[in-house]
């Protein structure tokens, strides 16, 4: 626990950079360092950061950075051509793929759940349905005291408190996972409102990144927000019961994050939504994550330190990913990304030749 609580700390920086190197997947040039640089997600950042550790053990002579500025900066950067791969919580839009000047893949990396958090003296426990969360964010319900609430959590001690509600202030993968579920759960939000990486919040607080949001509830009694899973548990804060469409009021544990996944396909381009899910027991704010690669590398030694790295994640990597509260992804998943990481190419040669 103390290791894992030294590595938040890590993983609240901005930046990351750590060296990897060829031996057997890295890059293509004897004794040569290799630099990746990438950008966008701060849902993953947590299991990214582990990765990249863990790879530098075994591969020191590449170098990744890596900046936690979430999926829309990552979305912009990686179509600017000014980092090497992308990250971001929600597959490119229409317009976005038209913006790039080379084709971009989806590579699913990790499932992650999106929670409601909250900071509320001496209520343990705390229930929400669909509608009512979408109602207390779309600022109907501003009392915790309010009976809707009471109705859902019978006998715990909700306070006579105004509601603070918190959401991102940047774009957002996190924020498009949440305000998809919301828009499914009400007609309210999806028509008001509307679901994206940035929308117009009718009420709350602004915080920057995961990392932003989470501060700012744990700083903010009767603070209630959204954030990643791995943010909220290492940093202690509470989080609620959600009502899936099997009527259950379920929490966020791993079990029923891969439960989403189970009847869930992806789509040619490899992305697909988990949130809303059918079935007993499944959590409904989960997601898939991604990074976004050139389908043709524009530097061969880069492609192919890339490629080989992602390799590694979707296999080995995966091992990694419960400890920090993301669940590994299923068989089924890795068969279909490992045909697309085959598929990789620089100057119309293969990346991954010999795998």
């Amino acid at each position: 626990m103390i290791a894992r609580r030294a590595f938040v700390l890590i993983a609240m920086c901005s930046v990351l950079a750590f060296g990897c190197s060829r031996k057997d997947a890295g890059a293509d040039v004897a004794g040569a360092a290799v630099s990746l640089n990438g950008a966008g997600a701060t849902f993953p950042y947590p299991l990214y950061s582990k990765w990249m550790a863990a790879y530098n053990q075994l591969h020191p002579e590449i170098r990744i950075n890596y900046q936690s500025i979430g999926s829309g900066g990552g979305i912009r950067q990686v179509i600017a051509g000014t980092v090497d791969f992308g990250a971001s919580d929600t597959a490119l839009t229409e317009s976005e793929r038209k913006k790039s000047a080379a084709p971009l893949h989806h590579i699913p990396t990790t499932i992650g759940a999106v929670v409601v958090a909250y900071n509320l003296e001496g209520v343990q426990e705390l229930r929400l349905s669909g509608d009512l969360l979408a109602d207390i964010f779309l600022g109907k319900i501003t009392k915790w005291s309010d009976p809707r609430i009471a109705a859902q959590n019978e006998g715990a001690p909700l306070p006579d408190r105004t509601i603070a509600v918190v959401h991102r202030s940047d774009g957002s993968g996190t924020s498009a996972i949440f305000t998809e579920y919301l828009g499914r759960v009400s007609p309210e939000w999806e028509r008001s409102v509307g679901v994206g990486k940035s929308v117009r919040w009718p009420t709350g607080l602004g915080a920057k990144g995961n990392e932003g949001v989470t501060g700012q509830i744990k700083t903010t009694p009767g603070a209630i927000g959204y954030t990643e899973l791995a943010y909220a548990r290492q940093n202690g804060l509470s989080v609620a019961a959600l009502r899936n469409r099997a009527g259950e009021f379920v929490v966020p544990e791993l079990s029923a994050i891969s439960k989403a996944a189970e009847n869930a396909e992806l789509s040619e381009d490899l992305h697909g939504s988990l949130t809303d899910a059918d079935g007993s027991g499944v959590y409904p704010i989960a997601a898939y994550t991604y990074l976004l690669v050139h389908g043709d590398a524009r530097d061969p030694v880069k492609g192919e330190a890339l490629a080989k790295f992602l390799w590694w994640a979707i296999h080995d990597g995966q091992r990694f990913a419960a400890e920090l509260d993301y669940a590994p992804l299923p068989a089924k998943v890795v068969t279909r990304i490992e045909e697309r990481l085959r598929s990789l190419k620089a100057a119309g040669k293969p990346l991954l030749s010999e795998l």
